[in-house]
């Protein structure tokens, strides 16, 4: 509800004036001639970009799912996203603002001076030898060069693939073997609350390991936190290497050119390379800034991502640029750098509109600060909307969210595979009624979504079921998987033929809302960032005192869910079980990182297994939930679930027991 504020000092608030957005369309006319004429209706929406060269053809849908759209039509991400808004008279706008309380620094870049760094790491990636089509990886934190590093890939009409700054040396070996880059950029390091994460370090323990190595490393030493010497023969630095090279210009691309690769984890413990293509994926995101998110281009926008992950590529880097907007990086944490009034400060200090988080953020605020006192003498008032996605938004937060920052909280729907929204609020378009419950929205336009049962047929209202996409999908989504054409048709479109198989569980009400409810395969969802079970099982497994393990997801009140390992341990193990679980929590973190939140282990006598060898692993995770009713009739030993429930019962789960054999 709307309202005056009063700050700690007893002085009001300004009252919150909502402003609309102008949409120019309705959600059902939109969304109508987005399925039965698409070819019309995205041709329409194209223009919002600048092509250098025209399409000859919007669709083209003849090797389906390989579907591509504005065929031969040129064009640069770069230019989109920044020289096309200098040519437009805005150069001297703010495009980016980056606050790091860890610093103590604020950092303001124009459209002008990010044109100017942009181009002269171009013309440094082009003297290296980066050519149209070449893979450039990127490991570096919340900053400003990572979006330039980024923005300089793509100008020169090369290929880049960000790799998450927590992930540690194996998981970066891991995409710089597949990627196979000529030149690999980094950050000298990280900063969190309590140390400083030295990626010199990482990147060098990566490529020791790594069998392909790239023609040269280019390193941002952050100032103030210097870390280490360079290699002479391998690593340059960026700011001494950029001085005496001349700027480059733009390379146009067609439209299905790959964009970027994003890795992301797959149920087979291998990282799969989410091939974006550029030209559909930059008319998706300048579209959804206009008809989704309602903004204007002078409204501040702010994303609590990493540019690690594909919310970070979309909306913290091309979507608002794309729209010439400004757009807030905060390298800080919610409530810690240095307390809980770092999102009222930043919302304050900046005029945000428009907040893009996860629900987790809301949860840990409300869990240290559940009266919003630390915000009480700031205002807030230029805040519209808070936007929420990545993982389930449970009523409770939802709710305490909109009490606190008094605006609407809009839940939406979409996957790394797209690349933005399924489902949503369109906000900028007309006729869109607030929902208040939990639903994630209405299908965005492009997305003919079904709910199908197990043999195929389509669902009734109301009824669970595997969400799916008929075939094509809308702009923007995925091309393929990198060096994997097979698995991508394998993975995604052969269970439910003719359409793209979301891995995803929910049900559509009567007015056409959808409800998504959990995850369909063995992915955990760890405050967004989804991670691979079996991943984290190939690690435990590695240890020589542990005979068998299986990782389930457990619920946790900040990021909803976190792995939770329980081991066998062999029968000639030297050590304790208690120390065992140690080691494995610092495996995983020295594998993986802090990113999978891995603190949970414990040891029991044995696994619920098939006949055919299978750990029933979603029956330990539905115990840890009271959520188990019967134990199935093909596990070989039900009695193991006993020693389980007592090893869940000690980690604070399984407090009622409620199944049967």
């Amino acid at each position: 509800m709307l309202g005056v504020r009063r700050n700690r000092n007893g002085v009001d608030r300004k009252k919150k004036v909502r402003r609309e957005s102008n949409p120019t369309a309705s959600y059902e006319t939109s969304y109508k001639e987005s399925i039965e004429q698409p070819e019309r209706f995205w041709a329409k929406v194209a223009q919002m970009i600048t092509w250098s060269k025209p399409w000859k053809r919007v669709l083209d849908n003849t090797f389906e799912p390989f579907t591509k759209w504005f065929v031969g039509g040129e064009l640069n991400a770069c230019y989109n996203a920044v020289d096309r808004h200098i040519d437009a008279g805005r150069g001297s706008k703010i495009a980016l603002i980056h606050d790091s309380p860890l610093l103590g620094s604020v950092r303001k870049i124009t459209y002008f001076e990010l044109h100017e760094k942009v181009s002269k790491l171009a013309g440094l990636l082009t003297r290296l030898g980066v050519e149209k089509g070449d893979r450039v990886v990127i490991y570096m934190p919340l900053i400003p060069e990572t979006i330039i590093a980024m923005l300089a890939v793509v100008r020169i009409g090369a290929v880049h693939s960000v790799v998450f700054g927590g992930f540690a040396a194996c998981e970066l070996c891991a995409r710089i073997q597949h990627a196979e880059p000529k030149v690999i950029i980094a950050a000298s390091c990280g900063i969190e609350p309590t140390k400083v994460v030295n990626y010199v370090q990482e990147l060098n323990d990566a490529l020791t390991m790594s069998t392909h190595k790239p023609s040269k490393c280019v390193i941002f030493q952050r100032k103030g936190v210097e870390i280490g010497d360079l290699d002479p023969a391998r690593d340059m630095d960026w700011e001494e290497a950029v001085k005496n090279v001349e700027s480059a210009p733009c390379v146009p691309v067609e439209s299905n050119d790959p964009l970027y690769i994003l890795y992301t984890s797959g149920t087979t413990g291998e990282p799969k390379g989410i091939i974006r293509p550029v030209g559909s994926h930059l008319v998706m995101l300048c579209y959804t800034m206009k008809a989704l998110y309602g903004v204007d281009p002078d409204d501040v926008w702010w994303t609590t991502s990493d540019f690690g992950w594909v919310v970070g590529h979309s909306y913290m880097c091309y979507g608002p640029l794309l729209y010439g907007m400004t757009s807030v990086i905060y390298e800080g944490k919610p409530t810690t750098t240095p307390d809980p009034s770092s999102y009222y400060r930043i919302i304050n200090d900046y005029s945000v509109s428009t907040v893009f988080t996860i629900p987790t953020v809301m949860r840990l605020l409300k869990q240290t600060d559940p009266e919003g006192k630390y915000g009480a003498e700031y205002d807030i008032s230029s805040l519209k909307r808070v936007w929420v996605a990545g993982e389930h938004l449970d009523l409770t937060t939802k709710t305490w969210t909109e009490r606190i920052f008094e605006v609407p909280v809009t839940n939406h729907w979409w996957q790394t595979e797209t690349g933005s929204a399924i489902t949503g609020t369109c906000t900028g378009l007309k006729n869109v009624c607030e929902d208040e419950g939990l639903t994630t929205g209405l299908p965005f336009p492009g997305y003919n979504l079904r709910i199908l049962r197990k043999d195929g047929s389509e669902a009734e209202p109301n009824e669970l079921g595997r969400i799916a996409i008929k075939l094509p999908l809308a702009p923007g989504t995925m091309s393929t998987l990198y060096k994997a054409d097979e698995r991508f048709v394998k993975t995604y479109f052969t269970k439910y033929p003719g359409h793209y198989d979301t891995m995803d569980a929910g049900y559509m009400d009567a007015e056409g809302r959808v409800y998504v409810t959990a995850r369909a395969d063995d992915v955990i969802n760890v405050a967004g960032h989804r991670l691979s079970t079996l991943a984290l099982e190939n690690i435990i497994l590695a240890h020589p005192d542990v005979a068998n393990a299986c990782v389930v997801s457990v619920p946790d009140e900040i990021k909803f869910e976190v792995p939770l390992c329980l081991f066998v341990m062999k029968e000639e193990a030297v050590l304790s079980e208690f120390i065992v679980a140690k080691e494995l929590v610092t495996m995983i973190r020295e594998s993986v990182g802090a990113v999978a939140a891995f603190k949970l282990a414990i040891g029991v006598r044995g696994l619920p297994m098939t006949r055919s060898g299978k750990i029933c692993r979603k029956s330990i995770s539905d115990l840890a939930r009271n959520k188990l009713k019967k134990i199935s009739a093909t596990v070989v030993d039900p009695s193991v679930y006993q020693e389980i429930e007592e090893a869940l019962k000690k980690l604070g789960f399984c407090k009622d027991k409620g199944y049967t054999v």
